[in-house]
């Protein structure tokens, strides 16, 4: 399937017999459809409940599609703002399954957490959340959706779609850009949406770079979170440069 230049990558599957990557134009009317594919943030979202650190930032590179892509609907009772039940029809992805490639970068909004920027480690700790089903709750698109993810070698086994060809999926979400994480200068202080045109060929899905999307549109001004060693462990540690203990 071909090598990347990127020598932390981490390859992990993830499964589940529901996911729901609800597309932005069914929300408001409260009865929410799901994308065909995973989006951007929603993969980004499971990497971070692998292994999150502020030091760094996850890049998804590309998504195999394993499993034949079905729909089914379901009633739901969700809760109102105001008090009580309504009801809802939800469309959901049934019995996914999806090869995951990534690979992480420093974080250069975070200049405080340099001294943490330790390769090797960082690397081995992800790869060791992948083996143990990460460190937090696995969710495909939503809370509802349970998901379990384990290693794998990205490109092995037999997908449904590894003979499709060219399949175009149009505009759709790829996800947020927060102030944590804005690399281009006019995203800095602001959340930013972006909108791209994926395109699965033979199964797989590769993923440009968040400050590659050309279609965005600023949601408001936020600031960056401030990391400091009442809500970050270790901190003064890493201001010392003593830190290859830590999280292990």
């Amino acid at each position: 399937m071909g090598k990347t230049r990127y020598p932390n990558i981490v390859e992990f599957s993830v499964l589940g017999r529901y996911a729901l990557f609800s597309d932005i134009l069914t929300r408001p009317g409260g009865e929410k459809t799901s994308y065909p594919i995973p989006t951007y943030e929603a993969l980004k979202g499971i990497m971070h409940s692998v292994y999150f650190k502020p030091t760094l930032m996850w890049i998804i590179d590309e998504v195999r599609i394993m499993n034949p892509i079905r729909f089914i609907r379901k009633g739901i009772r969700p809760i109102k703002y105001a008090g009580g039940n309504d009801l809802s029809y939800y469309t959901y992805l049934e019995d996914v399954c999806y090869q995951v490639r990534a690979h992480f970068e420093w974080n250069p909004n975070r200049p405080n957490l340099a001294n943490d920027r330790n390769e090797n480690k960082h690397h081995n700790i992800a790869k060791r959340m992948i083996e143990r089903g990460g460190r937090r709750d696995i969710f495909l698109g939503t809370r509802e959706c349970q998901g379990y993810v384990e290693p794998c070698v990205f490109g092995e086994g037999e997908g449904a779609y590894d003979h499709c060809g060219t399949i175009p999926y149009g505009l759709m979400e790829h996800g947020f850009t927060y102030a944590d994480e804005a690399i281009r200068d006019e995203d800095k202080g602001k959340m930013t949406f972006r909108l791209w045109q994926p395109t699965m060929e033979n199964g797989i899905i590769k993923f440009i770079r968040p400050e590659k999307c050309t279609i965005t549109r600023h949601i408001k001004n936020m600031e960056v979170k401030p990391f400091t060693d009442k809500n970050f462990s270790g901190l003064k540690e890493f201001a010392g440069g003593e830190f290859d203990e830590l999280d292990e």
